[in-house]
Formats: C-alpha cells, structure tokens, sequence
C-alpha cells in the first residue's frame, strides 16, 4: 500500500491540495517538435480544469489548472467554450473545428459522468489539422 501510495504523493487531485507536480516534459515523437493534441478535464458549469496532459500544459501553462476555462484558456475563441457548454448540458460527444494561433483545429468534447448519470463534467482534446494522426501499419 506504502509504495502505491508514494507513486499517487504530488499528483493533481481535483481539490489540488496535494504539492504541484514537478514540470513534466512533453513527450517528442520521432524526435520531432512537441506533441500536438492537448487535453484536458473540467467540471461544473464553469468548466474548472482539473487536469491538463503534458502537451495542455505547454499550450496553455500549468496555472491554466484549477482555473475556469474562461479565465485560463485566453486564446481559444468562443466557439470553444460553447462547445464545452453543449456537451455539458447535453451530455452528449460533440466536435468541431475551431481557428486558434491561425491554424484550424479539431476539438472533441465528451461527457463526464458520474454512477448516477450525471453530468459533471467535459474532457476535451485539441487536434491541428496539419497534426497527422499516428496509426500503426499493418506490417507491424
């Protein structure tokens, strides 16, 4: 138990009342430029991110945590948060293109559910149209 516990110590929790985490790198394909597909969780209404991936940090800094989504990600255009909104009280996945540092990206909303069927939350994904996905090939 001691030992998973030491793995969970400094990690985010939605409360953020453990240490912050030490900066994590962003991972590099290839050895190419920073992986491109932020991520994040929010909650509520007011869309409080309580978790942002390595690539989300770099897009957006690591105070963007704990934060509303309106006060922390300044550069997303208000189609974004009404995107965030839909899936929020429809509590259904929606995507769509949204323009951000002059490049069209994709942005997937889904639903957070709780036991009860309540919806708490968005997790959302940002994708740029010139980020090729990865997919393994059939000869591997």
């Amino acid at each position: 138990m001691e030992a998973r516990l030491g793995d969970l110590r400094g990690r985010r929790t939605i409360d953020l009342v453990n240490e912050p985490d030490s900066p994590a790198e962003v991972p590099v394909p290839g050895g190419g430029a920073p992986a491109r597909r932020p991520a994040g969780v929010c909650r509520g209404p007011g869309h409080i991110v309580v978790y942002g991936n390595p690539a989300f940090v770099s897009a957006f800094g690591s105070r963007a945590v704990g934060l509303p989504a309106r006060e922390s990600l300044l550069d997303l255009p208000p189609t974004a948060f009404a995107l965030l909104d839909a899936v929020l009280s429809r509590g259904k996945p929606l995507a769509r293109w949204i323009r951000l540092a002059g490049e069209d990206w994709r942005m997937t909303g889904v639903p957070r559910v709780d036991p009860t069927g309540e919806v708490y939350g968005v997790s959302f994904h940002l994708r740029a149209r010139s980020d090729v996905p990865v997919v393994a090939s059939e000869s591997s």
